[in-house]
């Protein structure tokens, strides 16, 4: 019962924050505060999934989703910026973080997810969002998706910001949170609360033209960062 109090309280308020920042973003009104002041959970990290060689799935009009991951976390930046929240970005382009050593595509890629928990792990107190595209064999299947790893406040904080998407953007989404799998690399090796956001489907027509269009990409930031800034 208090689990679900909180819950609500903090998507009361997420609600709140996501009407002032988008006045502010469309120039409608403008900030309260300059920064906005609210209490801050502890240092943030953003993971834009993939990049470099790397370009994880392919849009059906060809996007790669490391470009995608990498708007949408820029556009983040941004928003947490208003609230005076300067967050740790993983990547701040389209490059690989493997080491100058590797040189096939397989050691590029393990070489990269250790890098990426490694930076991680060097922030004390810090949580790990990490932005990616879903894909499935079809088109039918379209919605936000969040996966949380198996560490303390991870599940608490996943439901959080699936609850925040479906009540901001998707209203039809009744997709559940669930742990991620034992096979994605970065989110089973860091210790701190971490959550792995699904965004949408590049596989469905309607849901990748939104996830390339940059308004789109904006809504979702400003649901991602005050879902977070809020977390019960």
């Amino acid at each position: 019962m208090k689990r679900g109090i909180l819950l609500a309280g903090a998507l009361i308020v997420t609600v709140v924050l996501m009407v002032l920042t988008f006045g502010w973003l469309n120039g409608l009104i403008e900030p309260v505060i300059e920064p906005y002041a609210i209490p801050q959970p502890g240092p943030l990290v953003l993971d834009a999934g993939h990049g470099g060689e790397d370009g994880g799935a392919v849009s059906l009009t060809g996007v790669p989703e490391s470009q995608i991951n990498l708007a949408i976390v820029l556009k983040m930046r941004d928003v947490l910026g208003l609230y005076g929240v300067d967050p740790i970005l993983l990547r701040e382009t389209d490059i690989s973080l493997h080491d100058s050593g590797a040189n096939t595509l397989r050691e590029k890629k393990r070489s990269d997810l250790k890098n990426r928990v490694a930076a991680v792990e060097h922030v004390e107190g810090g949580t790990l969002l990490s932005i990616h595209q879903n894909t499935y064999p079809g088109s039918r299947y379209h919605g936000a998706h969040v996966f949380y790893a198996p560490t303390e406040g991870s599940r608490l904080l996943a439901e959080h910001v699936q609850n925040s998407i479906k009540s901001a953007l998707q209203p039809e989404n009744e997709r559940a949170v669930k742990q991620i799998p034992d096979t994605v690399y970065i989110m089973n090796h860091v210790t701190c609360p971490a959550i792995l956001i699904e965004c949408g489907f590049l596989t469905n027509p309607e849901e990748e033209a939104l996830l390339r269009n940059e308004d789109y990409q904006r809504k979702l930031s400003v649901v991602i960062a005050t879902a977070w800034l809020t977390a019960p």
